[in-house]
Parts: C-alpha cells; structure tokens; sequence
C-alpha cells in the first residue's frame, strides 16, 4: 500500500562524479533471441559515486556522507559489489514495468524490524543522449511472489524525483530512507516466513521499444539497473518480475520468478546490487563485545569501538566470548636479537617490547633509531635496548641523529655571586657568566650565602687547565677552547673570545704565574 504524499521521504541520489570506462564489450540495440530479452548485459566500471540528498520538502543537501542509519542497523545484502565504485554489468534487456527484488531471511528474535534505509544501483553505458527514468520502490512480507505488499512509493518528481544522468556512462546510487521524525515509519511485521523482501521497478524509460519482447530497450537512450560481476550466488533470493511475453517469454508468460527459475538463457549472471538497513522495533542504542589493539576488551556502543580503532565483535556479545587476540610486537633482547613476542612473553626472555604492530628489521634483529644521551650528545643507529641501557631516550624506530634537537643538560650558571640552573648555550649568553658543567648545582653547603661552584677565587689563567702547573698543557687547553670560541677562552673578562686573550693569557704564561 502506497504511503500518504504528506511523508517525510529522505531520498539520497548518488551521483557518479567520474566518467565511467567500458573495457570490454560496447552497447548495441540488442534484438530479441528466442528465448526472451533478458539476457543483454553490458559490463561498466565506476571509479567514484558522489552523493545529491533531495528531501520532501525540497531541501537540497549538497554532496557528502548518505543518510546516517540508526542504532542497531543491520545490512542485508547478496552482493559483494562496492556501491562506493567498481565494475557491474547493466542488465540492458530490463524493460519498464519489470521489477527486480531480492529477499533476506530475519532472526526470530529480531520481529518486528524497521527499514532504515534502501540502496540500489542503475546504469548508463555510453548513452547519447540524457536520460530520465521513472522508478518506484516496494517491500513485501515474505517473498514478492506469496508475500503482502506492505509498502510501495513511486517517483513523482515532486517528491521523489526521477532519476536524471547525462549521456555517456553513467551510475547512481539510488538511496531511500525513512526520515526519523515521520510518524508513520516503514515497519514490516513477521508473515511467519522470517523473510522481507524488497524490490525496484522502472516505471518508464527514456525510450522504450514499441514491444520489448521482440527489442530490448536500446542501451543508447535509457538507465539499467546492475547486477555484480562476481557469479550468481543466491539463486533463490533474487527475484525478477517479468512481462507476459508469451510461453517463450523470460519467464514464460511473465510474473514473479527467482533467478534460478529462469532459462539460463536469459537468466543474470549475477546478484542484484541492491542492500536494506533494519533495525528491530525494540532495539536500544547497541553495545558489544570490542576488542583493542592492546588485546583488551570493553563493552561499548559500536561507533565508539570504532573511533578507538576496535574490532566490535557484534550486538550483544560479551567480552567472555569475544576471544581478543593477544597483541604482538618487536621484543629487542640484550644482544640486539629480535622475536615478535606478545608483551607477557617478551617479559619472560627479558626482553624490552617495542609496542604493538612493530616488526624486527632483517635477520631477526632489533629496529634501530637516534639515541639523545643524558649529555645532550646524540648516538645514532642504536637499538632502544641499548639506549635506554645507556640512560637515553630513544626517537622512534628509524630515526637519525639529523633534527634529532637532543635536550640540553642544565648546569649551574656563575653569574657574579649568583647562580642559576641552565645549559651552557643559555650561560654563555649572559656577559661575564661562568657555566660550571653539566648536571651542577647551585647549592650552598657551606652556606655561607654564595653557591658553592660560584664561591672561588679567579683561576690563574696561565695554568688554564687548573691542574696546578704553568706548562705546554695549558697552551693546548686554551687553544682549543679559543678555536671553539668557549666563553672560558675568555680570559680577559672583556665579554669576547679574540685576540686580546691570546695577548693577555701568553704574557701571563710566560711569567710562568697569574
């Protein structure tokens, strides 16, 4: 029974964005063979569909994400077809006023159900002209040859529009759905079969032949619906309905037949890409079992498993059955060997796991990347065993050295009587300061009210390297800190490493004192 004109029908038309490419064989105005028209397929490859929403009351939604389905959504399908894109054949002998259906079998339990939403591909192949095509949509209790018809809609261009393409090669993806704030929801009630069906009729063609069971529609100048391309593999639960073309009719004198009724003759060589959304009438917003890639599980609605990269183990189901895999990863050893070890097991060798999905590089060995020491320095090609072993911290499998920005270690800074906690690059900005050395302090043992590093008097800058002589060592010392431009070069206190500190360190030297 056709549903009041007032509903509030969100119909999604998906619209092929991209041109599609026929790399096998081309369309013909097909003629009849003995055994009916049904059998003119024409293979077609989409590489995209794009999406166009129209609603009833004329709101256009521009191309994005089809109509959301709700809670507790079940998708009932015989295709293993991509309805995003991919290769189909157009069932180019489909005549107006035929239908296609398919049924699906519903658990007991799960009566009585709600269609949420209803999905089927149709077809041009290197049309040359545009083509408008009239359609309707029905649902059946059963199956559409004994079942009840419980719901039929048809395009009216008015609230349903016509399904429209360009010439060439073409696919749209026709998506009905019920909106959710209609009062009167499209709900099918168990015939004690467990089983709806759904179908779709073109209710008129762009250029229908003056008698389709002598000439099939011409692939020229009119929209198909799709079969996929992988083999027929449900029979029974593809259904064609057929005009009365007489006893040598595809079926003999017309009306409701399954795919394997048909002659094989004229019988589709695949399942009809079509697939419904429904929901039973008393679910709740569904949780399940979700297993995570650290191998644990929670109970939690299935978006939210999703969104944290779960694998849901379906409605219903608890972590006590869900059976999670355990992770694995690289387990690196002492000896820079490598197994793919769960976390546990890694344990047990003594080994240091380097976290779920990482692999062992060749010959089972372990991954290597940049190492920033305690110093500030940086090892590369190490392994994060040996890194941390040596009080580093490791950049990630496969870094460099290169842009590794190691932190700096802090050191007490001298700056007159004070001091202050900072690295040696940071120290040798402030005129005068002295840096005492990596991990130093500014504590006051003696408290006297000076840091103790700070609390010394003048080194004698001609025994520059303090070790309590005046000899060729210390030339060495001080020319390699002047080379390097090391603030302690600066031995005259003038706040630069130049010239006057060789001058003023070899008169020094050479007086053999301060």
């Amino acid at each position: 029974m056709a549903s009041p004109r007032s509903r509030a029908i969100l119909l999604a038309l998906a619209l092929a964005g991209a041109a599609w490419s026929t790399a096998a064989a081309q369309p013909v105005v097909a003629t009849e063979p003995p055994g009916g028209s049904r059998l003119v397929e024409v293979p077609v490859a989409l590489d995209s569909i794009h999406r166009f929403h129209v609603t009833s009351l004329g709101r256009v939604i521009e191309d994005g994400p089809s109509y959301a389905p709700r809670e507790c959504n079940r998708v009932a399908t015989w295709t293993d077809a991509n309805f995003g894109g991919g290769s189909f054949n157009a069932q180019a002998g489909f005549a107006q006023g035929e239908t296609f259906a398919a049924t699906y079998t519903v658990p007991a339990g799960s009566w009585p159900i709600k269609i949420n939403l209803a999905e089927m591909i149709f077809a041009t192949s290197n049309a040359t002209i545009s083509t408008t095509t009239r359609w309707s949509i029905m649902f059946w209790q059963g199956n559409p040859a004994t079942g009840s018809l419980v719901f039929s809609e048809s395009a009216d261009d008015v609230v349903l529009p016509y399904i429209r393409m360009g010439p060439g090669t073409n696919g749209v993806n026709v998506q009905f759905s019920i909106d959710p704030g209609d009062p009167e929801q499209l709900i099918i009630q168990d015939n004690g079969s467990r089983q709806f069906s759904i179908g779709w009729r073109i209710d008129q063609h762009q250029q229908q032949t003056a008698n389709p069971c002598i000439t099939a529609p011409p692939s020229c100048c009119n929209a198909f619906p799709v079969t996929d391309v992988s083999g027929l593999a449900r029979p029974a639960e593809n259904w064609l309905f057929g005009l009365n073309c007489g006893p040598l009719g595809c079926p003999p004198n017309g009306g409701w037949v399954s795919f394997g009724q048909l002659s094989p003759l004229c019988r589709p060589t695949g399942d009809i890409v079509t697939r419904v959304t429904w929901s039973s009438l008393d679910c709740q917003p569904g949780t399940g079992a979700c297993c995570f890639p650290d191998g644990s599980c929670r109970v939690v609605l299935e978006a939210d498993c999703a969104q944290q990269g779960g694998t849901y183990r379906g409605e219903g189901t608890s972590c006590a059955t869900a059976d999670c895999p355990a992770p694995s990863g690289a387990c690196c050893l002492s000896n820079g060997n490598c197994l793919t070890l769960s976390p546990a097991n890694c344990t047990v060798v003594g080994g240091s796991y380097l976290g779920n999905g990482v692999v062992c590089t060749a010959n089972n060995t372990c991954p290597l990347g940049a190492c920033c020491l305690p110093s500030g320095a940086c090892a590369g090609s190490v392994s994060e065993v040996a890194c941390t072993a040596q009080g580093g911290t490791f950049r990630g499998v496969g870094s460099t050295c290169t842009g590794a920005n190691c932190p700096q270690p802090p050191g007490a800074c001298c700056v007159g009587s004070g001091c202050l906690s900072l690295t040696r690059a940071e120290c040798g900005l402030i005129p005068g300061a002295s840096w005492a050395g990596a991990f130093t302090t500014c504590a006051d043992i003696d408290e006297n009210g000076v840091p103790d590093l700070c609390d010394v008097a003048p080194p004698c800058p001609a025994d520059y390297n303090q070790d309590g002589g005046v000899d060729g060592a210390d030339i060495e010392s001080f020319f390699i800190d002047w080379s390097a431009g090391d603030t302690q070069a600066d031995v005259n206190q003038d706040g630069g490493v130049d010239g006057g500190d060789i001058e003023y360190f070899f008169v020094r030297w050479q007086a053999g004192g301060c």
